[in-house]
C-alpha cells in the first residue's frame, strides 16, 4: 500500500542550487494521492475538540476545506493582505527572504472558538505562528496545527513550542 510520501516528488536544486523542493502538486494531481493525504490529515484530528478549521493561503485551503467539509466544521481562510472584502485583523511576520502580512476577517472567530490550523508544509513556522496569533487576538484558541509535510531541520516545530503540532510526512536534512 502506498503512503503519502510515495506521491511527493522531490526536485533537487529548485529554486536554487542545494535546495530540495518537495512538490505537493504531485499529491494533488493523483486522485489516490489526494484522497490519501486528506485521510491522513483527518487522522491527525482524531480526539481533537474543535469548532473551526483555518487554512493559510493557498495550499492550506486545498487541504483545510475538505477537512472542514468532512467534519462538518466551518472553514476560515487566512489570506495575504488585501484579499479579503470585510473588516480584517492582520499580522506581519518575517520570511527567509523578507516579510509578509496575512489577515483574516475580524468576525470569523468568536471568543472561545477552538481552531485547528492547516497548511501543506511547515518549514520555519513563521506563517502558521502569525496565523495562530491572529486567532488568539480574536479570542480563539488554537487547539492543533496540522501539516502534510514537515521539514524538520528548519526548526518550525521549535518556533511553535506550546502548540500541538502534527505532520503526516517528515523530511530531515535532505
Amino acid at each position: 500500500m502506498k503512503s503519502v510520501k510515495d506521491y511527493i516528488i522531490s526536485i533537487p536544486d529548485f529554486p536554487s542550487k542545494g535546495i530540495i523542493f518537495r512538490d505537493v502538486t504531485s499529491v494533488l494531481e493523483s486522485p489516490e494521492g489526494y484522497a490519501l493525504a486528506i485521510d491522513e490529515l483527518n487522522k491527525l484530528l482524531d480526539g481533537v475538540d474543535y469548532d473551526l478549521i483555518a487554512g493559510t493561503e493557498s495550499r492550506g485551503f486545498i487541504f483545510g476545506a475538505p477537512l472542514a467539509y468532512m467534519n462538518k466544521k466551518g472553514f476560515i481562510p487566512v489570506r495575504k493582505k488585501g484579499k479579503l472584502p470585510r473588516e480584517t485583523v492582520e499580522m506581519s511576520y518575517d520570511l527567509e527572504y523578507g516579510s509578509a502580512t496575512i489577515e483574516i476577517h475580524k468576525d470569523a472567530i468568536k471568543p472561545g472558538d477552538k481552531v485547528v490550523l492547516v497548511d501543506d508544509l511547515i518549514a520555519t513556522g513563521g506563517t502558521i505562528q502569525a496565523a495562530a496569533k491572529l486567532v488568539e487576538e480574536l479570542g480563539g484558541e488554537v487547539v492543533k496545527m496540522i501539516f502534510l509535510i514537515e521539514l524538520t531541520d528548519l526548526g518550525g516545530r521549535k518556533l511553535l513550542e506550546g502548540y500541538d503540532v502534527a505532520s503526516v510526512v517528515q523530511y530531515e536534512g535532505e
